[in-house]
């Protein structure tokens, strides 16, 4: 049975690109996996020991934290007592294409590791929603603003050639943006980033307004939430919620700290942050009120 319903998930990773679709993929494996071994009642050790790994080497795989060899998977099928073909192909046809390498590992001498995982999952998700208290979102970046926030991010300066491959992975991940499967942000800004000036005047007119027209945009929708309002639902900081097109996939809250990341898929972790999400939405300026909030700042530039 577990084997039926792992056959029918698979299916709903077909749509996404082969891309950002590799983070799926491996997700979904895992997954799948994680059933599979628990149906049979295996612990996580001795699937680690029927492949010669750790019992968090088979955390993390069905987790999607790492990739996954064709042998391993084959290995812990048969452990499960998965042994018809029919059954296995569509497994091991996962397993290989997981590792097709994003756009992004182009970029991975200025990648943080933790950060490539939400790049992938970024660029499958349907839908993005965000809460940004320091700065603009990445997605909603200009080049010059981007460079003046990566600037100001380390301690010490950045060799340009690093500062601009950094820019240029944010650049691209925009792109997402714009495609026919472009997914659909929400992004609520305190008025705080509007104010605190990254680069010249000029750079902050310049980003103020770029807000203002790519908010016209039918799958963004972007609110302030103003000074006026005191105190709000996400006092605890910034955090980007992300929700994918396959049923089988949990919702995921990625909260950003200094030299790492977390990653909360847990349902009832996620449905607090939604909330407040939610709430943020309601009591923030409407998407127009929002254009003519920029434009006012704008004016005093």
């Amino acid at each position: 049975m577990a084997a039926e319903s792992a056959g029918s998930d698979i299916g709903a990773a077909k749509g996404v690109n082969s891309s950002s679709g590799s983070m799926v993929r491996r997700i979904l494996l895992g997954s799948q996996l994680r059933r599979l071994r628990e149906a049979r009642g295996v612990t996580r050790e001795a699937a680690g020991y029927s492949i010669r790994a750790s019992e968090s080497k088979i955390s993390r795989m069905e987790l999607g934290r790492v990739s996954f060899k064709a042998r391993d998977v084959e290995d812990l099928l048969t452990l499960y007592g998965v042994t018809d073909d029919a059954e296995r192909a569509p497994l091991l046809g996962l397993a290989r294409d997981s590792s097709v390498a994003g756009w992004w590992h182009n970029f991975s001498d200025v990648l943080p590791g933790w950060f490539q995982t939400y790049v992938g999952l970024e660029g499958a998700a349907s839908h993005i929603s965000t809460f940004e208290v320091q700065f603009v979102h990445g997605l909603l970046q200009t080049g010059e603003y981007a460079r003046a926030v990566v600037a100001a991010g380390h301690r010490t300066p950045l060799a340009e050639e690093d500062a601009e491959r950094r820019v240029a992975l944010r650049l691209e991940r925009q792109k997402l943006l714009l495609g026919e499967s472009a997914p659909q942000l929400v992004c609520v800004l305190d008025e705080a980033t509007l104010h605190r000036p990254f680069g010249s005047p000029a750079v902050m007119e310049a980003q103020l307004a770029h807000l203002a027209e790519v908010s016209h945009q039918p799958n963004v929708h972007l609110h302030v939430v103003p000074f006026a309002l005191g105190g709000h639902p996400a006092e605890a900081g910034a955090f980007t919620l992300l929700r994918f097109p396959e049923s089988d996939l949990n919702d995921i809250v990625y909260l950003e700290q200094l030299t790492s990341a977390l990653y909360l898929d847990k349902r009832d972790e996620v449905a607090q942050y939604d909330q407040a999400l939610r709430r943020l939405v309601d009591i923030s300026l409407s998407p127009e009120d929002t254009r003519d909030h920029l434009w006012r700042i704008r004016q005093l530039l």
